[in-house]
């Protein structure tokens, strides 16, 4: 089968890419940036796409291809690092500018990749970097304010680039852009997503001719369709399925998924209750990969005291997860990858793991749109792979921790600069979070803005505010105070215990009531609710809402609801002893990831 061939230069994007190529019809297959240009050509692939990516092409060592990928005479697209990395190649000019991130407005010019694109439309920006002058022979074909060669293309050699990445949702024409990609390519109908399913199967049942697989499930969606391709490719028996309730879930979430699974046939499938034994392995931990590496460490641990329990042999049983690309990708899982977090499933024994092939992942290639389309050919109800996501760690990187305040040099120079450039009242929050730039991971301060004015203005500036400075990755608005404070204080020492797991529980508990009677619960993608050692008065803490929308989790947008439905939920909020304000975010990914930590 003809490929679009993909070459990885460690972009957050790069599997999403080939996600969107295979759903425009056509099949794709992601290779190494360091491939030769005589095996890409033994691919006899339809074209070639060069991923974006965290690194400068300025940087020493950073990833180039085979130079001679450009002599195949086939269409090229070169997205954000792949834009640079053309114009470096040709001999144009880049420099390090203003950086930009999230939306941006773009008015194109004209050319092939715009057939049936709007004049001006919404585009993601993700970069530091920016082209300033075209090599010899080459056409801007769009721009944005910011970045006045935003796209270009040189028809004669079949290169086509662009600054954004229209791979991701939030470019509005972004589809439009690869589907004329595609269709330059000669590449329409070389792929069909139905196949997927099927195809995961199969290879499942070569690769797991003699083994048997011990599951750990969390009851979301990407482990319960694992769950149900295991058992379809391997038999009931073979597939031990193990939900592990950490005491990190919701409030009664434990017994509701024991009860779901139940409803959707899983049979082989064994309860071990382990609260008291995660919470004492986090106990005192603050930094949060730290946390993280604890979590997926204790998960490990009960596996291998069920294993050992029942007898399991490891020779014949190997261990099975429900990661999807989007946790590969973040952990740094392809060769010039950042790494943003380490999730659960990605510590170091698990890597070890996966290098010995004691470890099979069903999804791991596969994003959360397309993990869902599988659950439902597998014939699962829409209660389950209709779920939001809830992160494998649970509420550990929901409850944020700190030993000390952690303050920002620059916090009043920071806050005088905003009222001034954007008429917002500001505070640096003493707390971090975690975030991507640009392809990398920042862990930099968010900011609180208070004050009166519409939250539709203030998201707009919102969008603006990180880019702006390098030390805030995060905006977010007060809901519960609308007075400017003197001061904001920091709770310390904060580590989890069981008063604060039970003081999220309930405020999460609440949200979701809120969703649920006004019929919102499907309004969002995910609606994380996090607990910060900050608050206005001292020794008190904050909750902040995170509703946002996305398709994949590797692009999102903040989602504000109406004003009452929002009273509403800061007033039942604030009813909670120990909360002393309310806080709505309304970063977008990026700069912001999804959880806090």
């Amino acid at each position: 089968m003809r490929p679009i061939v993909i070459l990885d230069f460690g972009s957050q994007f790069a599997h999403l890419i080939g996600n969107r190529i295979r759903r425009l019809g056509a099949y794709s297959e992601i290779v190494p940036v360091d491939t030769a240009a005589e095996t890409i050509k033994a691919l006899n692939p339809h074209g070639i796409i060069l991923s974006g990516g965290p690194q400068s092409v300025f940087e020493k060592n950073s990833p180039q291809p085979d130079a001679a990928v450009f002599d195949l005479d086939i269409p090229i697209l070169g997205i954000c690092y792949g834009h640079h990395l053309i114009t470096h190649h040709f001999g144009g000019n880049i420099e390090s500018l203003q950086k930009e991130y999230g939306e941006a407005e773009f008015a194109h010019l004209g050319g092939d990749l715009f057939t049936d694109v709007a004049e001006i439309s919404t585009v993601w920006m993700n970069h530091g970097d920016s082209v300033t002058a075209l090599p010899e022979g080459f056409e801007i074909t769009g721009k944005t304010d910011i970045c006045p060669i935003a796209a270009y293309e040189n028809q004669e050699k079949k290169l086509y680039s662009v600054q954004f990445h229209p791979e991701v949702t939030h470019s509005v024409y972004g589809m439009q852009m690869l589907d004329n990609f595609v269709t330059l390519c000669g590449a329409k109908g070389t792929w069909n997503v139905e196949r997927a399913a099927d195809q995961i199967i199969s290879d499942l049942q070569q690769k797991l001719q003699d083994k048997n697989v011990f599951l750990l499930v969390s009851g979301g969606v990407d482990s319960s369709v694992a769950f149900a391709l295991l058992t379809k490719a391997i038999g009931v028996e073979r597939v031990f399925g193990l939900f592990v309730d950490s005491g990190l879930l919701r409030k009664n979430e434990a017994a509701q998924v024991e009860t779901m699974l139940a409803a959707a046939g899983f049979q082989n499938l064994h309860v071990a209750r382990e609260s008291e034994y995660f919470l004492e392995k986090l106990a005192g931990i603050t930094d949060p990969e730290a946390k993280r590496t604890a979590i997926g460490n204790a998960f490990l641990e009960v596996k291998r005291k069920w294993a050992s329990k029942l007898g399991l042999d490891d020779a014949k049983w190997i261990l099975g997860q429900g990661t999807i690309y989007p946790d590969h990708i973040e952990t740094g899982g392809s060769a010039h990858a950042s790494k943003i977090k380490t999730h659960h499933n990605r510590v170091p024994e698990i890597e070890q793991m996966i290098a010995e092939g004691r470890i099979v992942e069903p999804l791991a290639d596969f994003y959360k749109d397309e993990v869902r389309d599988i659950g439902r050919k597998l014939g699962l109800s829409e209660q389950i792979v209709g779920r939001h996501p809830f992160p494998g760690p649970g509420l550990g990187v929901r409850i944020l921790c700190q030993t000390e305040p952690n303050l920002l040099q620059n916090t009043e120079e920071i806050e005088v600069r905003i009222k001034s450039e954007f008429a917002l009242h500001a505070k640096v929050l003493p707390v971090r979070s975690v975030g991507v730039q640009g392809d990398a991971r920042s862990y930099r301060h968010p900011v609180a803005i208070f004050g009166d004015k519409p939250l539709n203005e203030i998201l707009t500036s919102a969008g603006k505010i990180p880019n702006a400075y390098t030390d805030i990755n995060r905006v977010v608005v007060a809901l519960s105070d609308n007075q400017h404070p003197q001061e904001i204080f920091a709770k310390t020492p904060a580590t989890i215990t069981n008063d604060r797991v039970a003081l999220l529980q309930e405020a999460d508990a609440r949200i979701r009531d809120i969703l649920e009677v006004n019929d919102l619960y499907h309004a969002v993608w995910q609606f994380p609710v996090i607990l910060a050692p900050v608050g206005l008065v001292p020794n008190t803490e904050s909750i902040i809402l995170r509703p946002i929308l996305s398709e994949n989790a590797m692009t999102a947008t903040a989602v504000i609801f109406s004003p009452e439905i929002l009273q509403q939920m800061a007033t039942a909020l604030m009813e909670l002893e120990g909360i002393s304000c309310v806080f709505l975010d309304l970063t977008s990914k990026p700069p912001g990831t999804i959880e806090w930590e």
